[in-house]
Protein backbone atom coordinates (compact mmCIF):
# COMPACT_ATOMS: atom_id res chain seq x y z
CA UNK A 1 0.00 0.00 0.00
CA UNK A 2 1.11 3.78 -0.73
CA UNK A 3 2.22 5.26 2.44
CA UNK A 4 -0.31 7.95 3.65
CA UNK A 5 0.25 12.08 2.49
CA UNK A 6 0.21 14.07 5.88
CA UNK A 7 -0.74 17.61 5.22
CA UNK A 8 0.34 20.30 7.30
CA UNK A 9 -1.43 23.86 6.85
CA UNK A 10 0.15 27.28 7.43
CA UNK A 11 0.08 29.61 10.38
CA UNK A 12 -3.60 30.71 10.90
CA UNK A 13 -4.38 28.24 8.58
CA UNK A 14 -6.92 25.44 8.70
CA UNK A 15 -7.19 22.24 6.95
CA UNK A 16 -9.17 23.67 3.96
CA UNK A 17 -5.76 24.97 2.99
CA UNK A 18 -5.57 21.54 1.37
CA UNK A 19 -9.55 21.07 0.16
CA UNK A 20 -9.13 21.14 -3.21
CA UNK A 21 -5.88 18.67 -3.80
CA UNK A 22 -6.82 16.27 -0.99
CA UNK A 23 -6.13 12.85 -2.75
CA UNK A 24 -7.79 9.90 -0.81
CA UNK A 25 -6.51 8.57 1.95
CA UNK A 26 -4.89 11.84 2.86
CA UNK A 27 -4.49 12.88 6.43
CA UNK A 28 -5.21 16.62 7.30
CA UNK A 29 -3.38 17.57 11.01
CA UNK A 30 -3.41 20.80 12.38
CA UNK A 31 -0.72 23.00 14.49
CA UNK A 32 -1.30 22.96 17.89
CA UNK A 33 2.11 22.52 20.21
CA UNK A 34 3.78 25.43 21.79
CA UNK A 35 7.19 24.41 19.77
CA UNK A 36 8.76 22.80 16.70
CA UNK A 37 9.90 20.18 18.95
CA UNK A 38 6.90 19.36 20.53
CA UNK A 39 4.52 19.41 17.02
CA UNK A 40 7.11 16.86 15.50
CA UNK A 41 6.92 14.52 18.78
CA UNK A 42 2.99 14.66 18.13
CA UNK A 43 3.12 13.90 14.62
CA UNK A 44 5.74 11.17 15.06
CA UNK A 45 3.31 9.59 17.88
CA UNK A 46 0.19 9.76 16.17
CA UNK A 47 0.89 9.05 12.37
CA UNK A 48 1.41 5.43 10.78
CA UNK A 49 4.51 4.22 10.63
CA UNK A 50 5.55 5.23 7.22
CA UNK A 51 4.07 8.68 5.41
CA UNK A 52 4.49 10.89 3.25
CA UNK A 53 4.45 14.39 5.00
CA UNK A 54 3.50 18.14 2.79
CA UNK A 55 3.68 21.43 3.94
CA UNK A 56 3.02 24.85 3.28
CA UNK A 57 5.18 27.65 5.37
CA UNK A 58 5.06 26.89 9.49
CA UNK A 59 3.82 23.64 8.22
CA UNK A 60 6.56 23.16 5.69
CA UNK A 61 8.84 23.93 8.11
CA UNK A 62 7.35 21.34 10.68
CA UNK A 63 7.72 18.68 7.35
CA UNK A 64 11.30 19.42 7.23
CA UNK A 65 11.82 18.97 10.71
CA UNK A 66 9.90 15.25 11.12
CA UNK A 67 11.68 14.21 8.22
CA UNK A 68 15.29 15.36 10.03
CA UNK A 69 14.05 13.83 13.10
CA UNK A 70 13.08 9.93 11.67
CA UNK A 71 14.22 9.77 8.15
CA UNK A 72 13.03 5.83 7.90
CA UNK A 73 9.90 7.00 8.78
CA UNK A 74 9.42 9.59 5.87
CA UNK A 75 9.10 8.36 2.53
CA UNK A 76 8.60 11.81 0.80
CA UNK A 77 8.75 15.50 1.34
CA UNK A 78 6.94 18.10 0.18
CA UNK A 79 7.28 21.72 1.11
CA UNK A 80 5.50 24.67 -0.40
CA UNK A 81 6.10 28.77 0.11
CA UNK A 82 8.45 28.31 3.19
CA UNK A 83 11.86 29.48 4.66
CA UNK A 84 15.03 26.92 5.30
CA UNK A 85 16.87 30.58 6.55
CA UNK A 86 17.44 31.34 10.61
CA UNK A 87 14.74 33.92 11.79
CA UNK A 88 15.40 36.90 12.02
CA UNK A 89 14.94 39.59 15.10
CA UNK A 90 12.38 41.36 12.90
CA UNK A 91 10.89 38.27 12.35
CA UNK A 92 10.61 37.69 16.25
CA UNK A 93 9.68 40.90 17.08
CA UNK A 94 6.51 40.55 14.22
CA UNK A 95 5.30 36.98 15.97
CA UNK A 96 5.36 38.66 19.71
CA UNK A 97 3.72 41.43 19.03
CA UNK A 98 0.98 39.18 17.31
CA UNK A 99 0.78 36.98 20.53
CA UNK A 100 0.65 40.32 22.39
CA UNK A 101 -2.47 41.53 20.31
CA UNK A 102 -4.53 38.12 21.01
CA UNK A 103 -3.41 38.21 24.95
CA UNK A 104 -5.06 41.58 24.32
CA UNK A 105 -8.44 40.31 22.71
CA UNK A 106 -7.32 41.02 19.32
CA UNK A 107 -8.11 37.87 17.15
CA UNK A 108 -7.11 35.82 14.22
CA UNK A 109 -9.21 37.06 11.92
CA UNK A 110 -7.86 40.19 11.85
CA UNK A 111 -4.60 39.44 11.86
CA UNK A 112 -5.45 37.58 8.73
CA UNK A 113 -7.38 40.45 7.04
CA UNK A 114 -4.42 42.81 7.56
CA UNK A 115 -1.79 40.65 6.34
CA UNK A 116 -4.34 39.16 3.33
CA UNK A 117 -2.02 41.45 0.56
CA UNK A 118 0.74 39.16 1.39
CA UNK A 119 -1.46 36.53 1.46
CA UNK A 120 -2.79 36.84 -1.98
CA UNK A 121 -1.70 39.06 -4.83
CA UNK A 122 -3.18 42.49 -5.42
CA UNK A 123 -3.06 41.58 -8.88
CA UNK A 124 -5.81 38.29 -8.16
CA UNK A 125 -7.73 39.34 -4.88
CA UNK A 126 -10.35 41.76 -7.04
CA UNK A 127 -11.51 38.81 -9.43
CA UNK A 128 -11.58 36.10 -6.85
CA UNK A 129 -13.61 37.10 -3.89
CA UNK A 130 -14.41 33.38 -3.52
CA UNK A 131 -10.17 33.18 -3.01
CA UNK A 132 -10.65 35.92 -0.53
CA UNK A 133 -13.34 34.58 1.26
CA UNK A 134 -11.56 31.50 2.01
CA UNK A 135 -8.13 32.66 3.24
CA UNK A 136 -9.91 35.15 5.50
CA UNK A 137 -12.17 32.01 6.58
CA UNK A 138 -9.43 30.12 7.63
CA UNK A 139 -8.50 33.42 10.06
CA UNK A 140 -12.15 33.14 11.88
CA UNK A 141 -11.96 29.18 11.99
CA UNK A 142 -8.68 29.37 14.04
CA UNK A 143 -9.02 30.28 17.93
CA UNK A 144 -6.79 32.60 19.65
CA UNK A 145 -4.76 29.93 21.10
CA UNK A 146 -4.29 27.75 18.29
CA UNK A 147 -2.71 30.86 16.79
CA UNK A 148 -0.85 31.92 19.21
CA UNK A 149 0.28 27.98 19.79
CA UNK A 150 1.60 28.69 16.47
CA UNK A 151 3.18 32.12 17.15
CA UNK A 152 5.13 29.78 20.02
CA UNK A 153 6.38 27.59 17.45
CA UNK A 154 7.45 30.06 15.44
CA UNK A 155 9.44 31.30 18.16
CA UNK A 156 11.10 28.16 18.57
CA UNK A 157 12.64 27.41 15.19
CA UNK A 158 16.15 26.43 14.20
CA UNK A 159 17.74 27.02 11.22
CA UNK A 160 17.34 24.04 7.98
CA UNK A 161 19.62 24.83 5.63
CA UNK A 162 22.64 23.58 6.76
CA UNK A 163 21.20 20.48 8.36
CA UNK A 164 18.73 19.51 4.62
CA UNK A 165 21.93 17.76 3.33
CA UNK A 166 21.08 14.89 5.70
CA UNK A 167 18.06 14.19 4.04
CA UNK A 168 17.94 11.38 1.43
CA UNK A 169 14.13 10.90 0.25
CA UNK A 170 11.83 11.88 -2.71
CA UNK A 171 11.87 15.44 -2.01
CA UNK A 172 9.55 18.63 -3.63
CA UNK A 173 9.79 22.08 -3.51
CA UNK A 174 7.17 24.17 -4.82
CA UNK A 175 7.45 27.48 -4.77
CA UNK A 176 4.69 30.58 -5.49
CA UNK A 177 6.62 32.91 -8.25
CA UNK A 178 4.44 36.24 -6.59
CA UNK A 179 5.28 34.97 -3.35
CA UNK A 180 6.23 38.00 -1.05
CA UNK A 181 6.83 35.87 2.30
CA UNK A 182 8.96 33.37 1.28
CA UNK A 183 10.11 34.47 -2.23
CA UNK A 184 11.42 31.98 -4.70
CA UNK A 185 14.47 32.18 -3.78
CA UNK A 186 14.13 30.88 -0.53
CA UNK A 187 12.94 27.50 -2.30
CA UNK A 188 16.08 27.50 -4.77
CA UNK A 189 18.34 27.09 -1.45
CA UNK A 190 15.79 24.30 0.15
CA UNK A 191 16.01 22.42 -3.39
CA UNK A 192 19.80 22.94 -3.67
CA UNK A 193 20.42 22.00 0.15
CA UNK A 194 18.34 18.39 -0.53
CA UNK A 195 20.16 15.91 -2.55
CA UNK A 196 17.70 15.37 -5.85
CA UNK A 197 15.28 17.64 -4.77
CA UNK A 198 12.59 18.55 -7.28
CA UNK A 199 11.74 21.87 -7.92
CA UNK A 200 8.33 23.66 -9.12
CA UNK A 201 7.39 26.97 -9.47
CA UNK A 202 3.50 28.24 -9.41
CA UNK A 203 2.36 31.23 -11.16
CA UNK A 204 0.58 31.65 -7.02
CA UNK A 205 0.98 33.92 -4.50
CA UNK A 206 1.95 32.91 -0.40
CA UNK A 207 -1.45 30.07 -0.72
CA UNK A 208 -0.44 27.76 -4.17
CA UNK A 209 -3.33 24.82 -2.93
CA UNK A 210 -5.87 27.63 -2.27
CA UNK A 211 -4.77 29.82 -5.46
CA UNK A 212 -3.96 27.29 -7.86
CA UNK A 213 -5.08 23.73 -6.87
CA UNK A 214 -5.71 22.45 -10.41
CA UNK A 215 -1.46 22.97 -11.27
CA UNK A 216 -0.57 21.57 -7.48
CA UNK A 217 -2.76 18.61 -7.60
CA UNK A 218 -1.17 17.43 -10.95
CA UNK A 219 1.96 18.41 -9.34
CA UNK A 220 1.20 16.02 -6.30
CA UNK A 221 -0.17 13.13 -8.51
CA UNK A 222 2.41 13.00 -10.53
CA UNK A 223 4.99 12.92 -7.69
CA UNK A 224 3.31 11.04 -5.66
CA UNK A 225 2.83 8.36 -8.36
CA UNK A 226 6.95 8.30 -8.37
CA UNK A 227 7.23 8.11 -4.60
CA UNK A 228 4.84 5.27 -4.83
CA UNK A 229 6.63 3.67 -7.62
CA UNK A 230 9.96 3.92 -5.94
CA UNK A 231 8.87 2.39 -2.72
CA UNK A 232 7.43 -0.47 -4.55
CA UNK A 233 11.08 -1.11 -6.32
CA UNK A 234 12.14 -0.82 -2.91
Amino acid sequence: MRPPLVLLPGMNCTGDLWADVTVPGSIRWPLAERSVARQVTELLDGLPERFVIAGLSLGGVIAMETALAAPDRVAGLCVMSVNGRATTAVQHEAWRAWRDRLAAGGTPAELQREILPSLVPTAVRGGRPDLVDRVLGMGAQTTADRLDAQLAQQLSRRPLLDRLAALDLPTLVVSGTADPICPPVFHDEIATAVRGARLVSVDAGHLPPLERPDVVRAVLDTWLAEVAGGQRQR
